[in-house]
């Protein structure tokens, strides 16, 4: 994994892009400790930040290919996982290779299928491809959007790059925060619309779409959509075809150089992960798994059980160890080390995220980067497989809004009250959430249930298991450390999606289906173990903490936060513990320490970032 930075200009050959790109490549030295490198031409500037997991040597960029025709050039980050099919293809229509990175693989599969390349790929990607004889830069990213890919256009070409920080990073950028802005931070938030940032004309490559830029601008086209097809195979032959789609796809992930961990909870999917994966080195002489989980102090001392929350996972994760004959470490974070990273955590995504969820994975990653750098886990599973608890909450399915952010009201009360005046945060999100529905294409051979949690579904997987996304790419890659997500793999998801909820939530169970086919492999516990979440401190000194913190910052009526928000809702919120907002922030996690957390993250984003406000 890496970071990738670029420009094109077509109307000017800048004398100082050189120090303009390793400026902006600097920024992203994160993502890629290991080494960095640039290309500039006369329309073009390229920049490369490399984090060493497969091919030392060869895997080197910016990659050059020359070519009778002219050079490509490519920058890319990302992981293709069907590089043995694409390279005994293109072995067989005359490429030779000097390595084996999957960076020369994809380079080359470009040149020989063109645009349609990304129709080959499996794998998790973002990246660009610059042509000397035809002047265009083709840029492309993954299925569901894993790697980012951020870009701005100007009147005389385009900036792109895998984070927000190196776009600022160019001569002139001005960040601006608009009424489209406020409303994608304060009513979507930390979710986002596909294709927009919180920032004025700053966009996103959607996910599964690729473009092409030259002299004429920029052509978008779209590659891959979930789709609505109708499942006709029968309960035991879906068994069949799930197992298989889970399997290979777990063991397509595990190519690396280096040594592979996985994240364990104890919880279904983060076992099935450890299970297979552990199978795989021992069948292949790979040595014994190591599995890293993370708990705070005091965690059993304080924890109480909720819908959201119902156990705790030691007991979970001593049993899998057991299982799995894995090698266990864990992770102990403190309270102080949460509240204190919520800056860095905020500067990982450029914008205010998932407060102390967000910092607790920093910090879980940093301690495991000491010893790995690529972990498997099991992210993505609940989107699939129909695990929250939204998917069988009729208030949430009745709500007509995105289940996990229901308190409308309460954002809107957020606002300052003269930006409140101007903004309607309510007719943004139901904008947003109508356009999204409207791309779901029900089947006449679809049930009610099916039809009704085929919406669900979708909104899940393009919404909220993309800032859960956002959340691993960030958190993980401000490390200089690298995840895989299996149950991200677009067959998986693409195939699951068609499958009828009676069968998805088999037995009446959320994720029923994959917990039946997983009976013969995990202990009956583990498969039988109720959902539960990312693990968050239940220690009271985290509320003491990020409510100082946030009192701090109230006491100055300078504090940038009041000239955007409501400080008198704020004060309330602070006085009250957090319960004067009455509903989660978002999700199922961002409770009221959490949402005192968001806000001091709100403060130390308008401090850091000087965004200017646009209304």
């Amino acid at each position: 994994m890496c970071g990738i930075v670029g420009f094109v200009n077509y109307k000017k050959d800048l004398p100082e892009k050189k120090n303009i790109l390793n400026n902006m490549v600097s920024t992203l030295s994160k993502r890629g400790p290991d080494e960095n490198g640039i290309y500039t031409n006369n329309h073009v500037a390229l920049g490369h930040s490399r984090l060493i997991v497969i091919d030392a040597n060869g895997g080197k960029q910016p990659m050059v290919q020359k070519t009778s025709i002219g050079e490509y050039v490519i920058v890319y980050n990302g992981q293709i996982y069907n590089t043995k099919e694409l390279k005994k293809t293109l072995e067989e229509n005359g490429f030779n290779f000097s390595g084996y990175s999957d960076t020369e693989i994809l380079l080359k599969s470009y040149i020989h299928y063109g645009k349609d390349v990304v129709n080959y790929l499996n794998g998790i990607f973002s990246f660009a491809i610059w042509n000397t004889k035809t002047k265009e830069l083709f840029i492309a990213r993954d299925h569901f959007g894993v790697k980012p890919f951020f870009y701005t256009q100007f009147d005389e070409g385009l900036i792109f790059a895998s984070e927000l920080k190196a776009i600022f990073e160019y001569p002139h950028f001005e960040k601006i925060v608009d009424s489209q802005g406020i409303s994608e931070l304060f009513g979507i938030g930390p979710a986002h619309t596909p294709g927009f940032t919180v920032y004025k004309d700053v966009f996103e490559l959607k996910p599964g779409h690729f473009a092409i830029f030259n002299k004429d601008g920029l052509h978008i086209e779209e590659y891959f959509k979930l789709t609505s097809k109708p499942h006709e195979e029968d309960f035991e032959e879906t068994c069949t075809h799930l197992k298989y789609l889970v399997e290979d796809s777990i063991k397509r992930q595990l190519v690396s150089d280096l040594p592979i961990c996985t994240f364990l909870s104890g919880g279904l999917d983060s076992s099935i992960i450890t299970k297979f994966t552990a199978d795989y080195l021992r069948e292949n002489d790979l040595g014994q798994l190591d599995t890293y989980s993370v708990d705070y102090v005091d965690n059993d001392k304080n924890f109480v059980k909720s819908d959201f929350q119902p156990n705790s996972d030691n007991y979970y994760i001593d049993l899998m160890t057991k299982w799995t004959k894995t090698s266990p470490h864990k992770v102990l974070l403190d309270t102080p080390e949460l509240a204190t990273a919520l800056e860095d955590a905020m500067i990982a995504r450029d914008v205010p995220g998932m407060a102390d969820v967000d910092s607790s994975l920093l910090l879980f990653c940093k301690e495991v980067k000491k010893e790995k750098t690529v972990s498997i886990m099991g992210e993505c599973a609940d989107e699939v497989f129909g695990g929250y608890p939204w998917f069988f909450r009729e208030d949430a399915l009745k709500s007509n809004t995105f289940p996990w952010s229901i308190a409308i009201d309460e954002r809107q009360k957020l606002l300052h009250p003269e930006i409140s005046n101007k903004i309607n945060l309510k007719d943004y999100i139901d904008f947003r959430y109508n356009e999204s529905l409207a791309n779901v294409e029900i089947l006449d051979s679809d049930s009610f249930e099916t039809a009704e949690k085929r919406k669900i579904s979708y909104l899940t997987i393009n919404w909220f298991m993309q800032t859960l996304l956002d959340r691993g790419d960030r958190m993980t890659m401000a490390n200089g450390f690298e995840i895989r997500v299996p149950f991200c793999d677009y067959r998986l998801v693409q195939y699951m999606y068609n499958v009828p909820w009676e069968m998805k939530a088999y037995n009446g169970r959320e994720k029923g289906l994959l917990r039946h086919i997983m009976k013969d492999y995990l202990p009956e516990e583990v498969v039988n173990r109720k959902k539960s979440p990312y693990p968050k401190t239940h220690n009271p000194t985290y509320l003491n903490k990020v409510k100082d913190m946030l009192i701090n910052i109230m006491k100055n009526t300078d504090s940038p936060i009041n000239y955007l928000l409501n400080r008198d809702y704020i004060l309330d919120i602070i006085n009250t513990d957090g319960s004067a907002f009455t509903r989660p922030w978002f999700g199922q996690l961002m409770t009221g320490p959490q949402l005192m957390a968001y806000l001091c993250q709100v403060n130390m984003w308008l401090e850091k970032y000087n965004p200017k406000i646009e209304i």
